[in-house]
């Protein structure tokens, strides 16, 4: 005599449930997204405002965490079953043709190896220098004084010198303009070598044009917030000049320089460097592992 298997079986002992329990709507979330940003806004508009905020997000934390503890609010819905029937009108099912050894390339195809962008950033950080130090020369009347400015992004002291003092050399602000401005170049020169590959028409307009213009307005809007008084002082015609020189230079020398494939369009086993018969060559008895 034939009998139930367990799957029948454990469906009959136990039918599928016609409610479910959800948790229950609850709109302490959205205050306190509403006060956390209410009381950061303060931080720039007034006391009064971040007041507001601080009073708010206390208020959805504590709300909130009622919602859960000691028990959590959940309501019952009920389980309405759908009927969903597929239908086409298709006869035919059409389908690509694809040839057996191709394979989906992943895009870009080839792109630069890192030391391109480290050279294209130097390249770009000496042309950066010499329109920074010409702006010292003939606008400020001093060489030294671009180069008090950029050491005053992490060196207060230097923006707090005198008029006599900006304009004269300092052992300790030359050497941290120095290293902020070889270290940010060759950050920035690799970050060209990554994205010019994504952009093969007219990679010059984005790195001299477009990538410069988009930092300038950055730094300009952060400035202004972080250190007035240092934003204030750069002359911000000669410092997108600047960029853009950093930009095309930069942009050139990357350019210039030989692509490689990228390692997405080669198997797992070769970016993995197992030795799989027929794709790795064989190693010589005396190759070390």
């Amino acid at each position: 005599m034939p009998t139930k298997s367990s799957t029948e079986q454990l469906g009959e002992m136990s039918p599928a449930p016609r409610e479910i329990e959800v948790p229950a709507p609850t709109a302490w979330p959205f205050v306190l997204a509403l006060g956390f940003t209410l009381l950061f806004a303060g931080l720039v508009t007034s006391l009064s405002v971040s007041a507001l905020g601080g009073l708010l997000s206390l208020a959805g934390c504590i709300g909130w965490f009622r919602e859960v503890f000691p028990h959590q609010h959940e309501e019952v819905v009920p389980i309405v079953p759908e009927q969903i029937r597929l239908t086409t009108e298709r006869r035919v099912v059409e389908r690509v043709p694809v040839a057996a050894d191709q394979v989906r390339a992943w895009l870009p195809v080839h792109t630069y190896p890192v030391s391109s962008g480290v050279k294209g950033g130097m390249a770009g950080s000496i042309a950066m220098a010499v329109l920074g130090c010409a702006y010292g020369v003939l606008k400020a009347g001093s060489i030294w004084y671009p180069i008090n400015l950029l050491a005053a992004v992490v060196y207060r002291e230097s923006i707090l010198l005198g008029p006599e003092q900006l304009y004269s050399f300092h052992g300790e602000s030359f050497a941290i303009a120095f290293v902020l401005h070889g270290v940010v170049s060759i950050l920035v020169g690799v970050l060209y070598g990554a994205m010019l590959p994504m952009f093969p028409h007219r990679p010059i307009v984005l790195g001299g044009l477009v990538g410069p213009a988009l930092w300038s307005g950055l730094l300009y809007t952060m400035l202004g917030l972080l250190n007035p008084l240092l934003a204030s002082r750069i002359d911000w015609f000669w410092f997108v000049a600047s960029q853009v020189a950093f930009g095309i230079v930069a942009g050139l020398v990357v350019m210039r320089q030989a692509t490689i494939p990228t390692r997405e369009n080669v198997s797992f086993a070769l970016r993995a460097g197992i030795e799989a018969p027929g794709i790795i060559p064989p190693r010589e008895s005396g190759e070390s592992r």
